[in-house]
């Protein structure tokens, strides 16, 4: 076994081109075992095994920078690296982050968890380089998806711009760019890949000197060549027109050829974008023919690609048949995704109103902007997308929606701790920012039942902006709906009332029992909408409130528990003692979410436990 001896990527470059084949099938191998045993993101890495090992055969990641997008597609990367006995532990409680982590390895240049930012995390990259005088490359390895997002397009135009020397690799796995077509076309790509078509331009460059353009003639062939290929092999004619040199686009799975690409690309010294087509899921069977199944998975059978486990009910799927049923009743209602259609439970919708479903790409703000201007000509936009991932729409959220109060529906999916994903993916923000939205009405639903009403309150019933905030997975033991009121009393307790909202209201509920049992009578009480809030809502079921705490699966800087606080303070109402129960001011890593909760103390027995601290 060649991976076996894989220790670095020192050891990659020490192969001969038929061992490095042979490296790259034991790569496929190890992948498809691995992740059949954790979950991950199995697809997106079997596309990019010849990719990242000619990456590695090229360029030396501890001295160069190489920055993903998204980062998905970093486990090749890592196997590499020198973590791949590590692999067992993949996205699980203190185990290998299933993205680039640069407290992993000197070879993670930057994380990258979220799509699109790659050329301008790069760019900067290579300013700092040349303004401290330091020998190295800086690559920017993106997908063709994340080029759906606009930062990506502001990286490019200021790169190209700049003269920098920095390698682009667009991984073009499904969405063509200017796809090209044509014999012609493809003779020319093959001709541009081939070494020697790279020392002849090489060489004809050194017959001008070392400022070729201030040649006339030099500037004549090169406009005229520049005009044929635009005519005849549109798809290079975006990039080269922003300042790139194009070079593609390239058979991301003919090692050979990528290796020769890379090693031009580097000995350009400028802004090079390199185009290479992959197939995702390559090598594996099941992978290949649903890549989009096979994008993030849970453990698996390697041998059939069935999941060992069988798909359950979720928030997800919940909201996006409620919302179907919604559109089937009100012609106005729309639905929005930012490439998250499966994920956020909007298959059903975009089968039954393919017309009303709009999915805008990994383009967040762009989806909030364009939901505004849905609801301005009178339709009722919903648009569904990850808490984690909302924090990129914050100014369209002020300027475009809230500004003219526009009736727009958040569906935040992922609210709170998600899991596997880590500090990246966790929606342990929105609770935060969105109550800052001036007129957002922000409403938690503890179970699948409150959701489905407070779903169709927030499309029927309530003006102006409103976020509906829900977490991953099921609901727990609470499935009560506890009706339209901000906040209610679930339990009566005269020691301590333990004040949640959200799937938390469990945990909460839980705790009650516990501290029962020590002696200690625990009232629980529940908000159902976290903004707006004022001291009518909270007096019926706070006032006089001796000790109170504030039980959330968010940040502490800003919490609900505060404003809470506050509110009652302001009054001359306010709990003699505030104990606060949340994140704090960490980001939280990977892992389950019973393991985080337990980490955190804001599972039953942790939250009791605090609480008879406090008391004592």
């Amino acid at each position: 076994m060649i991976l076996e001896t894989i220790q670095s990527p020192a050891d990659v470059k020490k192969l001969t081109r038929q061992e490095l084949g042979q490296l790259c099938e034991e790569l496929r191998g190890f992948l498809i075992d691995s992740v059949s045993k954790t979950g991950g993101h199995l697809a997106s890495n079997l596309g990019v095994v010849e990719l990242t090992v000619a990456i590695h055969r090229v360029f030396d990641t501890a001295q160069d920078r190489l920055v993903f997008d998204v980062g998905h597609q970093c486990y090749v990367h890592k196997a590499l690296t020198g973590r791949r006995e590590l692999f067992s532990t993949l996205r699980q409680f203190e185990g290998l982050s299933g993205f680039p982590k640069p407290y992993e390895s000197e070879h993670d240049a930057f994380v990258a968890g979220h799509a699109s930012n790659s050329v301008s995390v790069a760019l900067g990259m290579a300013r700092a380089r040349t303004l401290k005088g330091e020998d190295r490359s800086v690559l920017a390895l993106i997908g063709d998806g994340a080029l759906s997002g606009g930062l990506a397009y502001e990286g490019l135009n200021n790169a190209g711009a700049s003269g920098e020397p920095l390698i682009v690799i667009l991984n073009d796995n499904g969405m063509s760019i200017n796809p090209n077509v044509g014999a012609v076309s493809r003779h020319l790509s093959k001709i541009r890949s081939k070494p020697a078509y790279y020392h002849f331009k090489k060489w004809y460059r050194g017959l001008f000197g070392a400022r070729p353009m201030d040649n006339r003639l030099y500037r004549f062939n090169h406009r005229l060549k520049s005009q044929l290929k635009k005519a005849i092999w549109p798809g290079s004619t975006l990039f080269e027109d922003m300042g790139f040199t194009y070079l593609g686009p390239i058979d991301g799975h003919d090692l050979d050829r990528l290796c020769d690409v890379l090693q031009w690309a580097k000995e350009l010294r400028r802004p090079v974008l390199v185009h290479v087509n992959t197939v995702k899921g390559r090598g594996y069977g099941p992978a290949e023919r649903d890549p989009g199944k096979f994008h993030g998975v849970s453990p698996f059978d390697p041998q059939t690609g069935l999941l060992k486990k069988t798909e359950q009910e979720s928030f997800s799927s919940v909201f996006g048949r409620t919302l179907a049923a919604c559109a089937a009743e009100d012609g106005r209602v729309c639905a929005i995704t930012a490439a998250m259609a499966d994920g956020t439970g909007l298959a059903p919708f975009r089968k039954e109103f393919p017309e009303r479903f709009f999915d805008v790409g990994i383009a967040e703000g762009h989806g909030a902007a364009m939901a505004a201007g849905l609801a301005s000509q009178g339709m009722l936009p919903v648009f569904a997308v990850y808490s984690s991932f909302l924090q990129r729409s914050y100014d369209m959220l002020l300027h475009d929606i809230a500004l003219q109060q526009l009736h727009v529906v958040l569906a935040v999916d992922r609210a709170g701790l998600v899991g596997s994903d880590g500090e990246t993916h966790h929606g342990v923000f929105d609770a935060l920012f969105l109550p800052t939205v001036p007129g957002m009405t922000v409403l938690c639903p503890a179970n699948f039942a409150e959701l489905r009403r407070m779903l169709r309150d927030a499309l029927f019933h309530i003006d102006g902006p409103v976020a509906v905030r829900y977490p991953r997975g099921g609901e727990g033991r609470y499935r009560e709906d506890s009706g339209p009121d901000a906040a209610v009393r679930l339990r009566s307790g005269a020691d301590v009332t333990l004040l949640t909202y959200g799937i938390l209201t469990d945990q909460a509920l839980a705790a009650a029992e516990l501290l029962e049992r020590s002696g200690v009578q625990a009232g629980v009480v529940k908000l159902n909408r976290i903004a707006p809030l004022c001291y009518e809502d909270l007096a019926p079921v706070l006032s006089g409130c001796g000790f109170m705490a504030a039980i959330e699966d968010c940040c502490g800087s800003g919490c609900v528990g505060q404003r809470v606080g506050g509110i009652l303070a302001a009054r001359g109402d306010a709990p003699k003692r505030i104990l606060f129960m949340n994140l704090g001011g960490s980001f939280v890593p990977a892992g389950s979410v019973a393991e985080l909760e337990h980490s955190l103390g804001l599972d039953a027995e942790g939250i009791a436990a605090a609480v008879l601290k406090a008391l004592r």
